[in-house]
């Protein structure tokens, strides 16, 4: 993006931010093809009332503003209007989400005799498991739809991805934006609504789980099945609460573990995949709600901040490693808000803050913490 100050602006255009803006400046920005006016000043009202006013103007010239933060001053960017979005492909998104099913049935059902340490197949085991897990991420994505839907911005279907040699059986699921966000309060919805959802599902599950599960002995186990490779799946703060609630005592103790039935492994899983979504980084859902919270600025230095320790903790567990490349490729990448100045007030402040209680809650800094060799 080159910017230079050659180019006239229309009187008409300049005449409508005037009726917003003190203007001190007009810089012409150069994307691609296209050569759009950025007006620096100072806004006569409050930001969203200035961009409520305008944007209606704009959009009839054909126009798309964003109004953005410039130090102690705002700049607006006018740009040529998006095209309306394209629909999403419906069939794509059920023969995925079938795919899925199918995927997490199977690797569910995958069932050991702890008497003998033979693997079998368990329908009923399959089917708990694939239920359980699907209905936490569709209770995640369809938060994130749903409240887009309420905010008026266009999203995709939710897209699952089906991953049949993956310990659980998919990658989770996604859905895309596909026009820029009003604001920060509605960035704080959209991303909050996911999280938030599916943890009301993953919740009860994991508690389901859990009383269907069993605490065994890992000194016995090892020597009933010597051959056998155990593992134990890592603690969350959420996650420990909810065992020393069911079981009455802290695991895995060094002595004692809890041998999860796959319902439970699917509530656990949930409480995984929130976790990773609230990482406080780029476009993950955690991003989104520190960028709504704290700004722009603040928003890159946390994702880099992010990034380093993820790579500290890839000595722990070391699928932090590639976490770590994902979010330094990808963590400075946002898209931009319509008005990204106004700030979160009240009760949105108090619900930004939510989120990242509830991410300290839910993220677990060793998703296998223990290995145990026969």
């Amino acid at each position: 993006m080159d910017l230079y100050t050659s180019s006239p602006v229309p009187e008409a255009l300049r005449a409508t931010v005037a009726e917003v803006m003190l203007i001190d400046d007009i810089e012409m920005v150069r994307r691609g093809d296209f050569e759009s006016p950025r007006f620096l000043g100072r806004l006569k009202v409050e930001a969203q009332t200035a961009y409520d006013q305008i944007s209606p103007r704009l959009r009839a010239m054909g126009l798309l503003g964003l109004l953005q933060q410039e130090g102690d001053r705002v700049a607006l960017l006018v740009l040529p209007a998006l095209a309306p979005p394209r629909p999403s492909r419906l069939w794509l998104a059920l023969l995925l989400f079938a795919l899925t099913i199918a995927s997490t049935f199977y690797v569910g059902g995958q069932d050991v005799d702890w008497a003998t340490g033979a693997i079998s197949f368990n329908v009923g085991h399959g089917l708990a498991f694939s239920v359980s897990l699907l209905a936490i991420l569709l209770a995640h994505e369809l938060g994130h739809y749903l409240m887009a839907r309420r905010e008026g911005v266009a999203v995709s279907y939710p897209f699952f991805i089906p991953m049949p040699l993956f310990l659980l059986g998919t990658m989770g699921a996604f859905i895309s934006i596909k026009e820029p966000v009003p604001n920060r309060r509605a960035l704080l919805g959209i991303a909050i609504a996911g999280p938030l959802a599916g943890l009301v599902v993953a919740i009860p599950v994991l508690l389901i789980g859990l009383a269907l599960s069993e605490v065994r002995n890992l000194a016995e186990m090892q020597a009933q099945l010597p051959d056998m490779i155990f593992f134990t799946e890592g603690n969350s703060v959420l996650y420990a609460g909810l065992k020393l609630l069911v079981f009455g005592r802290f695991l895995p103790d060094g002595a004692y573990d809890v041998f999860m039935h796959p319902v439970a492994l699917a509530g656990w899983a949930g409480l995984l995949v929130t976790g990773l979504n609230l990482l406080p980084a780029g476009q993950l859902d955690g991003g989104h709600i520190f960028f709504a919270l704290f700004g722009p600025k603040a928003a890159q230095i946390m994702s880099m901040l992010v990034a380093v320790v993820l790579l500290a903790l890839g000595f722990l567990w070391s699928g932090w490693f590639l976490w770590a490349v994902i979010v330094a490729l990808l963590g400075q990448n946002r898209s931009p808000l319509l008005n990204e100045v106004t700030p979160l007030r009240g009760s949105w402040r108090l619900l930004a803050l939510l989120g990242l209680v509830v991410f300290a809650l839910v993220f677990t800094p060793m998703p296998i913490t223990d290995v145990i060799m026969p």
